[in-house]
This record gives structure tokens, sequence and C-alpha cells, in this order.
């Protein structure tokens, strides 16, 4: 897949959290649930989403006609106090002080209604825009079409272009310009008597033609000004938002990286048992260190066949329970004979000094290393893997086996012969079925890819490793982790409260990979699939545009309850 060879075996992960419940609870609350933590950059139980940029324009539009709606009143207010020292003809006086009393009205009726947001609609600034230019057409008629009164129209059109309803501004526009017209061309014509303070007398025919196309010219280009204008703004502050969503996702990644980065710094070098014989294998440099051992490279002393030898550390081999958890992982990974499982070669006896087990070494890279290179993958590549990871957990599921820390740094492409195979790595903190926990009391797995319950620290089943690889899935898919946070309990309460930022707004992906994902993280397990194999039919189906009726209505429900975020 175009990535440099590396070689990895199975190992615990020091990003792996088993942290006692009762230290989670001072985040938690008493119950141990993580309910109780206020939510991050909102006031409800939920993150709130940011604010789209036609939002953004929408509360600017709210604010610009609050404070014109406050001006126009002030201004009839003042022109009724000028009528009344200025000549003029009376009766056209009196329309346009009623007009204006219609105006400073209803203009006054929208402002109270804009006391709160809820209260703007575009119906209401349109019948007030109404209202507006019959007003002003009055004014015009009074001091006459010729006059600067007609300035007015300009003014008004500018303020209503930018409106977001492309039909309704554009009807205050075509209303203005075919009024305008009409009057003028009447009075032109003689048909209707010029009854305005300044009048056309002197103006030829030619003048006044002249004059009627200028100012259907002002305000046409006034309305197309108006209009670019707002789609400029526009594209400018969706500019701005990618941006800052491509600073996010970047910080994201660089985050990601880091934990990455201080795994890797754990191996490699000479180790505690280099050189040693364990078994039938001779130990080389380190390949791996975590909290409970390390993992060797090694060649067995007669045939130099390679494999991959992890050991406990020395400190470990105190504590009772971690040997047994080790013990545990070499019986369970044994008894997992299935290619897309890492192979277990041998088991130290009951009787050895260490507790050791000899696994196939592995060539190719891990899952992080490979994303932490192309940053996500494309779409037949992931389904190839979920379909060989699928069958793998299908199988320990079967077996009664529970992984619990499903992550990219745990499933490995290795290259066997000539084909490329995704096996699962590391069940140091696997489950069986029936068998009580060693982690009493504890919160296991990875917080980026921990299933609610996990992060409650409610009992996990495989319902439980489905979420985690719809994380994955989701995290492959986007290039973008599901959820991330400056520290474990803002991350865990993410996975307990929030979904993730919906796939489709963050990649160029099929609509009903939505859906999918939405079942596949949903955050009560009898909402997710029945198994890894149903969800990569799901995806399959998706992938072409075929998805069931039935999982679109679930999926659905699914979103109703726990709607995406937005990016």
């Amino acid at each position: 897949m175009g990535t440099e060879p590396a070689t990895r075996p199975g190992t615990d992960e020091p990003a792996t959290v088993a942290e006692p419940a009762a230290s989670q609870r001072k985040a938690t609350g008493s119950s141990g649930r993580l309910t109780d933590l206020p939510s991050i950059g909102s006031t409800g139980s939920r993150i709130t989403s940011v604010v789209t940029p036609r939002e953004t324009l929408h509360i600017q539009e709210i604010e610009r006609t609050r404070f014109f709606t406050s001006m126009v009143v002030a201004f009839a207010a003042l022109v009724i106090a000028t009528l009344a020292v200025i000549g003029g003809d009376p009766q056209a006086k009196r329309v346009f002080i009623l007009s204006l009393l219609g105006i400073a009205g209803s203009c006054g009726w929208l402002r109270w209604q804009l006391r709160n947001d809820e209260g703007y609609t575009i119906a209401r600034a349109t019948a007030v825009a109404y209202v507006t230019i019959v007003g002003a057409f009055t004014g015009i008629w009074f001091f006459g079409v010729y006059s600067p009164a007609t300035m007015i129209l300009p003014f008004g059109i500018a303020f209503f272009s930018v409106g977001q309803s492309g039909r309704a501004v554009s009807a205050v526009y075509l209303t203005c310009a075919v009024l305008h017209l009409g009057l003028t061309t009447l009075v032109a014509t003689g048909v209707m008597q010029d009854r305005g303070m300044i009048r056309t007398d002197g103006l030829t025919h030619v003048d006044q033609v002249v004059f009627i196309v200028l100012m259907q010219a002002v305000l046409f280009f006034t309305f197309a000004m108006q209009r670019k204008a707002r789609t400029a703004t526009l594209e400018a502050i969706e500019q701005h938002d990618r941006v800052v969503r491509s600073l996010a996702h970047r910080d994201a990644l660089l985050q990601e990286a880091r934990q990455d980065l201080a795994q890797a710094m754990q191996a490699g070098g000479i180790g505690r048992w280099t050189e040693e014989v364990v078994g039938s294998y001779r130990l080389g440099r380190v390949l791996g260190r975590g909290a409970m051992g390390e993992v060797y490279e090694a060649g067995h002393v007669q045939t130099g066949a390679p494999a991959a030898v992890k050991l406990l550390h020395p400190h470990a081999l105190a504590q009772s329970d971690i040997v047994q958890r080790f013990v545990r992982e070499a019986r369970i990974v044994a008894a997992l004979s299935v290619p897309n499982v890492v192979r277990v070669i041998d088991v130290s006896p009951p009787d050895a000094r260490v507790p050791y087990l000899i696994m196939e070494r592995l060539v190719g890279c891990d899952l992080a290393d490979y994303l932490r290179e192309n940053k996500r993958m494309g779409l037949r590549h992931v389904l190839q893997m979920l379909r060989q990871v699928g069958a793998g957990l299908d199988a320990a599921w079967a077996a009664g086996v529970v992984h619990r820390d499903l992550k990219p740094r745990n499933l490995f492409l290795a290259r066997v012969g000539v084909q490329e195979v995704w096996k699962i790595l590391d069940f140091g903190v696997a489950r069986l079925s029936g068998e009580e926990t060693l982690t009493v009391d504890q919160i296991v797995g990875t917080p980026n890819y921990m299933s609610p319950e996990q992060a409650n620290g409610e009992p996990v089943t495989a319902k439980s490793d489905l979420f985690a690889v719809g994380i994955i899935a989701y995290r492959t898919l986007t290039g973008r982790p599901a959820f991330e946070g400056e520290t474990t309990a803002e991350i865990l309460y993410k996975v307990v409260h929030t979904m993730p930022p919906r796939p489709t707004a963050v990649a160029p992906l099929p609509p009903e990979m939505d859906l999918v994902l939405a079942i596949a993280l949903a955050k009560r397990p009898e909402d997710r699939f029945e198994s890894a194999s149903e969800l990569v039919s799901a995806l399959e189906a998706a992938a072409r545009g075929r998805l069931d009726a039935a999982l679109q209505r679930r999926a659905e429900s699914v979103l109703r309850a726990s709607p995406w975020t937005e990016p």
C-alpha cells in the first residue's frame, strides 16, 4: 500500500488506559459515569455545533434590521416635523404624512418583534419592505419624480439586497424599478399630473428619458453590487471556516502523531534479554515496549526462522494479576487459529522463570503508521481491511473473546508471500466470556477508541469492539479522529455524550456512509450492528449507493437521538 517496510509484533501500548474507576470519579461523580461533566463549549448536554457561514450572515441580517428599523422610525419622525414648515401640494403632503406614519408604525412593530432573534422572519421583513416602498414613492410623488428624493430608492435597495432570501430581495428590487419606471413615464407623458415641489418644467423629453434610464441603471447596479457583496462575504466566511477546520484537523492529527511517537520511542535498541535464549529462539533487539512487557525480534537457534517474543517486565512478575493476564493472552491467541489474528508459535511452560509468548514475525506496517503517512485511506482499501479484520473479530467473538483495545496500532498489514493480510494484535487486555475480568474496578482501553460503556466502566461485549471498529472506519475514511480532546476526561465525555462531525462533511464520501457509521457509532450497544461482517456488508452497500431501507430507518432513528455535530 505504498509504505516503507517495518516489523512489529503484538504489543501492549503505553496509550492503553487501565485506570481505577475511583480516580475517574473525580471527573464523573460518585456513580463513576461520565454524566456530570459540564459540556465542552456549550451550556447543554451536548457540544454546541459551530455556527455556519450562512447562520453568521443570518445573525448579521437580524442586527442590520434592528438598526435599520430604528433609523427609519427616527427619519420618518424628522421628515414629518419638516413637512410642517415647507410648502408643496396639500393633497400630496397629506398622503405622504399618512405613509410616513405607516412606515414608522410597521418599522416600530418589526423592531419590537426583533427583541428576540426568533422574531425575525423573511415574511415579516418583506412585508415591512413593501410598506416602506409605498411610503417612499408617496414621498417621491410629493417632492417630484425628478427630484433628489428618488435617491432614497438606491438606499433602500442597498439595504434589502444583502438579505438571505434571493427571491424576496429580487422582488423588492423589481417592485422599486417597475414603480419608478411607471411613475416617471406617466408624469413624462402627461398622463399623471406632476404635483412635486420640484417639477419637470424646463426639461425636454430627451432629458427626461435620459434621467429615467440612468435612474434604472443606478437601481440595477445597486442591486447587483449588493448581491455580489453578499456572495463574496459568504465565500470569505466559508474560506475562513475551512481554514479553521483545517487547523483543527491538523492539530488533531498532530496530537495523534505525538501519541504514536511516544509509543515508537519506547522501541528499539538493546534490551535486558537481548542475546538470551528463550525456548528455541535467541532474542535480538527490542521491537516494542509496553506497561506489561517487551517484545523482541528473535531467530530460531537452529533454523534461523524469524519470530517475535513477548516477555514480561521483571517488576511485573511480582504482580499475580499481570502474570495471569499475560498467560491468559497466550492461551487466547493460541486458540484463535485464523489468518487475521497474529499466529502463536509457542508459549512458556508453567514452570518458566519468565513467562513468554512466541509469535510469528510480521513484516509490513500497522494502520497507525500508514495513517500518519497518508492521512486517510481509500474506500476500496478500507473495505478490504475491515473485511479481513472483521473475519478475525468474528472468530474471536465466536470463541468468547472480546479484545477491548482495538485501535490502528493494533491492526497490522502484513506481507505474507505475495499477499497482504490484515492481522489483529495485542490481546493483552482481552476478556473471555464467563470469566471474571482481571481488571476489576478499572476502565480499560484507549480513550479515543473506547465505547461509551467502556468509558462508563460498564461490562464490555462484542458490541464494544464493534464500536471501536466503527471509530477506526471513521478515522480511515475521513482522515480525522472521531473523538479528540486535550485531556482523557474530555475525550471520554465526548465518547459518551456526543457524535463526531458528519463524515460526508469532512471527506468526499457517498451520502449513505453517514447512515452506516451512525449505526456503528450508536451510543447504545443494542443499536449497533450484530457482527463485524454485518457492518462490512452495510459499508459495501453504502459504497454502491444501495443501502437497505430498513438500515436507513434504523440509522435515522439513531441520529434523532444523537445527531452528528458540525465540523
